[in-house]
This record gives structure tokens, sequence and C-alpha cells, in this order.
């Protein structure tokens, strides 16, 4: 069974990645994946600054997120879009855990990566994942699958029960999650 990890890019009460990040927990549960849904709430770090590095050390909870990076094979991001990028709380955590030495490995060259955004805005997030894959790939040499998840007027397109309202955007969703579950434990 393939471990799935899957964590939102905002942590505000109410977050509509969080939404999709819940949602894909479930979708990916109903697939026969082993999943862990966390908070980056949960593993709080102070701004990247390499003078605080070379000072103080890597934080912990970035140690910490590193190794639960590496128990999984594959790595879900919901990213909501924050002027036209990724939001500045899921680059500084990106930044941290490509400086942590320990645990021994290197999470961005050993799991597989999916991404999916949300927005109130036409674009869906976007061009918000073009940022993030960018900093994955280019950055870190992160394998990321090229299906993603845009979903558009997030606000609404979720259901009382957290499920997307949009047939196509579930066959979108499916799909990917499936190339996800596929490739997840390729590069071990």
């Amino acid at each position: 069974m393939k471990k799935i990890l899957v964590f939102a890019g905002s942590i505000r009460t109410g977050a509509l990645s969080g939404k999709l990040a819940a949602h894909v927990t479930r979708e990916l549960s109903l697939m026969n994946a082993e999943t862990t849904l966390i908070s980056l709430g949960d593993y709080e770090m102070p701004i990247y600054n390499g003078d605080l590095e070379k000072d103080e050390g890597v934080p912990e909870n970035a140690k910490k997120l590193k190794g639960m990076m590496l128990a999984h094979q594959g790595i879900y991001i919901a990213s909501p879009e924050y002027n036209a990028s990724m939001p500045a709380l899921l680059k500084n955590t990106i930044d941290w855990v490509s400086r942590a030495k320990e645990p021994a490995g290197n999470p961005y060259k050993q799991c597989t990566f999916a991404l999916g955004a949300t927005s109130d805005g036409r674009f869906g997030g976007y061009r918000g994942l073009y940022h993030l894959r960018q900093s994955l790939e280019l950055g870190l040499g992160a394998l990321v699958i090229p299906e993603q998840m845009a979903i558009a007027g997030a606000g609404s397109a979720f259901d009382d029960r957290g499920a997307l309202k949009d047939e196509t955007n579930q066959k979108i969703l499916k799909a990917q999650l499936e190339k996800l579950i596929a490739m997840a434990g390729v590069l071990a």
C-alpha cells in the first residue's frame, strides 16, 4: 500500500486549500492508499535567514517535517494562490526542509509530488502552481507528476460534506490521484 502525505499551503481557518487537502485525503483512502493529513501550523518555523541558520541551525520542526516526508512515498500539496504565486508559508517550509541535514535522505529526490490549487478567481490557482512546480522541479530536482488540479471558484466548489461538486473536477482529481499512486515509490 502506497503511503501519501497530504498538506495545504495555508493554515488559515476555513482555507479552501485545506478543504482540497481534506478531500484529497478521503479520496486517496478510498483508493487504498495509506494517507496522512498534516497542517503546516504544527511545524512552525521562522522566516528563512542564512544568518539564523548559521547561528542557531535548522529548526527542529524542519527536521520533523523532513522525517514525516521521508516516511511517505508520495506527497500531495494543496496550495492557495497569493498574488499569482505560492504563499510565503509554503515557500518558507520548502526552503527550511531543503536545508535540514537530519534525518538522512532527501524527500525532494525520494518522493513523488502532486499539486493542486484553489482560488475563488477564474484561474483556480494555476498561476501559483507554476511557481510551486518550478521551485520543486527546477530548484530541488523533485519528480512532480504533470497532472495537476486547479479549482476555480473554489469558495462554492465543495459541498457541505467537503466533496467536490463538479463532475469534471472529480474526474480530473481522480485521474491525478491514480497517477500519484502509480508513480509514488518509483524513486525509492
